[in-house]
C-alpha cells in the first residue's frame, strides 16, 4: 500500500480538524494519480477523483483500517473509471497471450549483447515517463487495472483481488502478462542491427516454463525448491538472465512512475472535501 494512504488513514483516525488538511490532500493525490493511470485522460481523472472522494467522504469519517480504506477507495475509483473511460488510441486486443509476449531467440540474443555493454549503455536507453505512460495505456484494461494496483499503487495480491473481483491466482496471471507487455513495448525499436523481416518467431522451448513463472520469481512468491531450480537455470542461461533483468527494469519503472496533479483543480476539490468532512465529523460528534 502507498505510504500516502497509510499516513492519511492514521491522520483521519485521530478525528482532529487540524489533521484533515494533510489527510485529504494525500487521498486526493492518490485517487487522481490512480485515475490518470487507468483512465488515461486528465479530464476523466479529475472528474473521477472529485466524484470518488465526495462519495467516499462519509465513509472516511468512520474509517477503521488503512487496508479497508484503500480497498473501498480503489473499488469506487475503478467503477467510476470504467463508466467514464474512452477507448485509448493505444488499446490493443482485449486478451494477452503468453506466447505472444515471450521473446524469440533473436531478441534474447540481442538482450544478452546489450546486457554485456555495461551500465553506460543502460543509462543511454532509459525511456522517459511519456513512453512508459503510453506503454501502460496500451495494456488491455482488465490487465492494466491489476498492474496499476499492484506495481504502481503498491497493494498486495489479496487487496488487488478484492478490488478487481478476481481470485488471487487470476491476479497473478494478469499481473505477469501485463508486466511482460510493458517490457515488450519499452523494448520496441531497441534492438541494434536486427532486420525485423529476418527475425525468427521461434521461441526457446526449454525456457518457456521459466518465463511463465518470472513474476513469481521476481516477487519472491515461489517455494525454495522452485526458486533454486530457476536460479540454476538463470546461471546456466545468459539469454534468460538478461531477459529477467530487462523485465525487472520494466517493473521498477512502473513502481517509480508518478503522475503530477493539477494545482487549480486540486485546490477546488480539496476545499469541497474539507468542508464536507468537517461537517460530517461535527455531526458524528454531536450524535455521540
Amino acid at each position: 500500500m502507498r505510504i500516502e494512504l497509510a499516513r492519511a488513514a492514521e491522520l483521519l483516525r485521530q478525528q482532529e480538524p487540524d489533521k484533515v488538511d494533510e489527510a485529504l490532500r494525500l487521498l486526493q493525490s492518490t485517487v487522481f494519480s490512480f485515475s490518470m493511470k487507468v483512465c488515461g485522460h486528465r479530464e476523466d481523472a479529475e472528474e473521477t477523483a472529485q466524484d470518488v472522494l465526495m462519495k467516499s467522504v462519509r465513509h472516511l469519517v468512520k474509517i477503521e483500517s488503512p487496508s479497508a480504506m484503500a480497498v473501498w477507495l480503489y473499488k469506487v475509483a475503478r467503477n467510476r473509471c470504467w463508466m467514464s473511460r474512452r477507448r485509448s488510441k493505444f488499446a490493443p486486443q482485449e486478451t494477452l497471450n503468453l506466447d505472444d509476449l515471450m521473446p524469440d531467440v533473436t531478441e534474447l540474443a540481442s538482450l544478452t549483447s546489450t546486457a554485456q555493454e555495461g551500465p553506460e549503455h543502460r543509462v543511454l536507453r532509459e525511456e522517459d515517463a511519456d513512453l512508459l505512460r503510453e506503454a501502460v495505456l496500451r495494456i488491455p484494461p482488465k490487465y492494466r487495472l491489476v498492474l496499476v494496483l499492484h506495481d504502481m499503487e503498491e497493494l498486495d495480491t489479496p487487496e488487488v483481488a478484492k478490488i478487481a473481483g478476481l481470485s488471487e491466482n487470476n491476479v497473478r496471471v494478469r499481473l505477469h502478462r501485463a508486466r511482460l507487455f510493458v517490457r515488450k513495448e519499452l523494448a520496441k525499436g531497441r534492438s541494434s542491427g536486427a532486420n525485423s523481416e529476418a527475425r525468427t518467431s521461434r521461441k526457446p522451448p526449454n525456457c518457456r516454463e521459466m518465463f511463465a513463472n518470472l513474476s513469481e520469481y521476481i516477487d519472491r512468491r515461489i517455494d525454495d525448491l522452485t526458486c533454486e531450480r530457476m536460479a540454476k537455470h538463470l546461471d546456466d542461461c545468459a539469454p534468460c538472465k538478461a531477459f529477467v533483468q530487462d523485465l525487472e527494469l520494466a517493473v521498477q519503472r512502473c513502481r517509480s512512475y508518478e503522475v503530477p496533479g493539477s494545482a487549480e483543480s486540486s485546490q477546488r476539490v480539496w476545499k469541497l472535501l474539507k468542508e464536507e468532512y468537517l461537517r460530517l465529523l461535527s455531526q458524528a460528534e454531536t450524535i455521540s
